[in-house]
């Protein structure tokens, strides 16, 4: 089923040539976004810093209140000291306390005038049915004494008491309370209300760091593209203006691909130098073989033959290998498929070839168009001369979790392949067959091509009665070039 496929050997003393992976290729690992990072930095540290906000405006609230009940309490303590010693009796009418709330049954707020042995002189119409506590203990600064108690009702208050001495022997205890569970209420309701306005907040602010983060990473996305662009081969460089944090990583980008330009140019150069400087010390050794006659020379033509093969298989590899490794190239496989069906029709007059043209999404072949021609032309040309008549061509998008591959299947009524007779022939370095004519390297370059894109071939039974080739090769995006309507 081939044309003449050379004839290719391992290296000496390394068994079978097998493909090595350096560490260098491994690919690179993903950890995550960056605009996610920095979001959920921010969003970490805002949830952190509005619950101590709310915390902290919460325990201001709270002394704020409970300061002004305090000083509303001494004043109350001074209004009764005052009417005390004006009237000097404190049963008289003229004691009392003028907020309606000490006249509030339960009301948390009371007042009381005692003597200094106990006995109640004086109180409140709130305080029915209770008892304000006796203070004990030391007085402050003021003069006075505090306590938070629970009255009989469970109302948590605050109780102040000042003693007033009316004359060297009247000595009276002063004693009022204010209701603490009220601003304790107060409290809890302005610590849900500030969470909730807080947590308002708080989404805005993280509404606002996702858009930072995200236009923050604007440079980095420009330059991925710019990227991608060279890779799909719509640029030979990175352009762009990006801020000085990531500018050098774009001129680094840049140099790297000068220097693997520069790079390849030498390889080419140097393997059109050990081509010249092989050839024509081995030509000389096989022609002094051939005019001389004995074992010897026998030996030393046969060795030639395969030092000669050998050199121009590897030769051929170094200049597929560099002729592949170069950036940003990119062809149009349906319009060259076009072609080449069009030029088989002429070279095969009586082969059917059937060609189901793609529509239009059909991504490009990453790579050489003249390599893509090469491969493909030689399976194509293949399929027609071992056919009955009947070919047929077909190109098609696989997407997998690796990526989108390009898909060519080539397929023919002709005798096809055994399973062993196919993995046979996919094999380095074997002949499929030396008896029918063809024209370049056969299957071996298209293997050799496959190999250095990253692709792969496969052979299999075809639904025709023939052979069934697979042709998976990487893709390109179409980059907004248009393709004729008609073949």
């Amino acid at each position: 089923m081939s044309d003449s496929a050379v004839q290719q050997e391992p290296a000496p003393g390394s068994g079978k040539a097998e493909p090595t992976t350096s560490a260098l290729e491994a690919p690179a690992k993903r950890s995550g976004s960056i605009a996610a990072r920095l979001f959920w930095l921010s969003a970490t540290w805002l949830v952190l810093a509005l619950v101590a906000t709310g915390f902290l405006l919460t325990d201001l609230y709270s002394r704020a209140l409970d300061s002004s009940l305090s000083q509303t309490l001494d004043f109350h303590v001074e209004t009764l000291t005052g009417q005390l010693l004006e009237t000097g009796n404190p049963l008289d009418e003229a004691v009392v306390l003028a907020d309606p709330r000490f006249e509030r049954p339960r009301s948390g707020w009371y007042w009381a005038i005692r003597g200094n042995d106990g006995r109640l002189f004086n109180f409140s119409t709130s305080m029915v049915g209770i008892d304000l506590p006796v203070m004990m203990g030391p007085v402050d600064s003021a003069g006075r004494r505090t306590a938070i108690v629970d009255d009989a009702f469970g109302t948590r208050i605050r109780v102040v008491e000042r003693t007033v001495t009316i004359g060297p022997d009247l000595t009276y205890r002063i004693v009022v309370s204010g209701n603490l569970s009220e601003i304790l209420n107060l409290v809890e309701n302005f610590r849900g209300q500030a969470f909730i306005v807080l947590g308002a907040v708080g989404v805005m602010l993280a509404v606002m760091s996702a858009i930072v983060a995200r236009f923050a990473m604007r440079p980095v996305d420009r330059l991925s593209r710019a990227i991608e662009r060279v890779r799909e081969g719509e640029s030979t460089a990175v352009t762009g203006t990006y801020p000085r944090e990531i500018a050098p990583l774009a001129e680094e980008v840049n140099e790297l691909l000068r220097s693997n330009t520069q790079i390849i140019e030498r390889a080419r150069n140097q393997v059109g130098n050990l081509a010249h400087g092989l050839k024509t010390p081995i030509a000389v050794l096989r022609n002094e073989a051939r005019n001389s006659k004995g074992a010897l020379a026998n030996v030393v033509q046969a060795e030639t033959e395969k030092m000669s093969t050998m050199v121009s298989t590897y030769l051929e590899r170094a200049r597929l290998a560099a002729r592949t490794s170069v950036v940003g190239k990119k062809a149009d496989a349906t319009m060259i498929m076009l072609r080449l069906t069009r030029v088989m029709r002429k070279i095969h007059p009586d082969v059917t070839i059937a060609f189901q043209r793609p529509d239009a999404s059909l991504p490009w072949f990453r790579g050489d168009e003249a390599d893509l021609e090469e491969m493909a032309g030689n399976l194509l040309d293949n399929a027609c001369k071992w056919s009955k008549g009947q070919v047929g061509v077909r190109l098609s998008a696989e997407r997998s979790d690796t990526g989108t591959m390009l898909l060519i299947r080539i397929d023919d009524n002709g005798p096809g392949l055994t399973e062993e007779d196919a993995q046979k022939v996919l094999r380095r370095g074997v002949r499929l067959d030396e008896k029918t004519p063809g024209t370049g390297l056969g299957l071996d370059i298209v293997k050799e091509l496959v190999d250095v894109y990253g692709g792969s071939l496969a052979l299999k039974r075809s639904a025709l009665g023939g052979l069934l080739v697979e042709l998976r090769l990487p893709t390109a995006r179409l980059g907004g070039l248009s393709r004729p309507a008609a073949a």
